[in-house]
């Protein structure tokens, strides 16, 4: 993965539109790759879905908390990918009260298969979903790599760890002190 340019796609969003009026003010847009990575060093986890316990409880919160620690280290934004599509991506946002990480919605895993990181989730019912894993990703080119170990098909187990913001931080920093 690393040195690999990350995959040339265009996600559905729905981004908030006063002019469209009414009680749900939503209009699609499409962002492109080049639109997320292009010019910016960002952090991308991936996670099997949104709402779900290990993603809500801890991964999607604790990069929320430590965006700042992360801005210090040089990253300009953090992203969240999910198999998700754009209504849910939103929901989940606005449940979480984000200020600071973005949300992708990658609704039918093209991104996520392109990556190389779509897995089967059939046994908890989920269909097609992400792998878990994260990157640094500077100017659309992988720069580091963090995968959580077992990846396979229907795992019975949710590994989770290796792609936590606290461990990329203390990668980050620990690279920056021995420059």
């Amino acid at each position: 993965m690393l040195g690999r340019k990350v995959p040339s796609v265009t996600f559905r969003t729905r981004v908030r539109d006063e002019a469209v009026g009414g009680s749900n003010p939503f209009r699609w847009q499409d962002v492109s790759s080049d639109d997320y990575f292009a010019g910016k060093r960002v952090v991308l986890f991936s996670l099997p879905g949104a709402f779900t316990p290990t993603c809500s409880t801890f991964q999607l919160p604790d990069f929320e908390k430590l965006t700042a620690e992360f801005r210090a280290e040089g990253v300009d934004e953090i992203y969240c990918i999910s198999v998700n599509d754009a209504f849910v991506m939103n929901a989940w946002g606005k449940s979480q009260n984000l200020a600071n990480v973005k949300l992708i919605p990658d609704g039918s895993g093209e991104f996520t298969r392109k990556m190389g990181m779509l897995v089967a989730k059939d046994n908890l019912g989920f269909g097609m979903r992400s792998w878990r894993y994260a990157a640094v990703v500077n100017n659309g080119v992988v720069e580091q790599w963090f995968e959580e170990e077992g990846y396979s098909d229907n795992c019975d187990s949710d590994p989770y760890g290796v792609s936590s913001p606290q461990n990329i931080l203390e990668t980050l920093k620990s690279q920056k002190l021995a420059a």
